[in-house]
């Protein structure tokens, strides 16, 4: 799919190829994400399962953006419903629709899976996120996050 200024944008599965540009897209220290997404992409990418999406965004052949998700059941009482737990688009690429193209399409392949609920956190004072979130039909939800520091 081309974007308004001409751009091939097109959303893949990740492969384990991805992880580098993956690191170098989230925000924060790379020695301190390098275990964790090592953890991810053999969780989601390495030992996939349809109940785990793991997407890449590229633009012209170069990955752009990424968002991952998973179905979960049964917490708290909840059905099944999809969880998008990361996402990230290249600063120098957002506002071409990145975003939104790469949360329609884990959407939909929650609803492959036979999905109808949607669900994430956001810190309140990442207004970033929490408006693009909102941008996709986001609102609060039934239930409450809580939280007590154990320090």
């Amino acid at each position: 799919m081309t974007s308004e200024t001409g751009k091939q944008i097109s959303i893949r599965n990740a492969v384990p190829g991805d992880m580098d540009i993956v690191i170098a897209l989230d925000v924060g220290q790379k020695e301190e994400k390098q275990a964790y997404w090592q953890g991810i992409f053999d969780h989601y990418v390495k030992r996939g399962r349809k109940d785990r999406i793991f997407l890449v965004a590229e633009v012209d052949a170069a990955v752009v953006g990424f968002i991952v998700g998973e179905v979960r059941a049964w917490e708290f009482g909840s059905p099944p419903c999809g969880w998008v737990f990361a996402l990230s688009v290249s600063p120098r690429f957002r506002e071409m629709g990145i975003g939104k193209r790469m949360f329609d399409e884990i959407c939909a392949c929650l609803k492959k899976i036979g999905v109808a609920t949607v669900r994430t956190m956001v810190d309140r004072e990442d207004r970033l996120i929490l408006s693009y979130f909102r941008g996709m039909g986001f609102r609060s939800g039934r239930y409450i996050e809580l939280e007590k520091q154990i320090v």
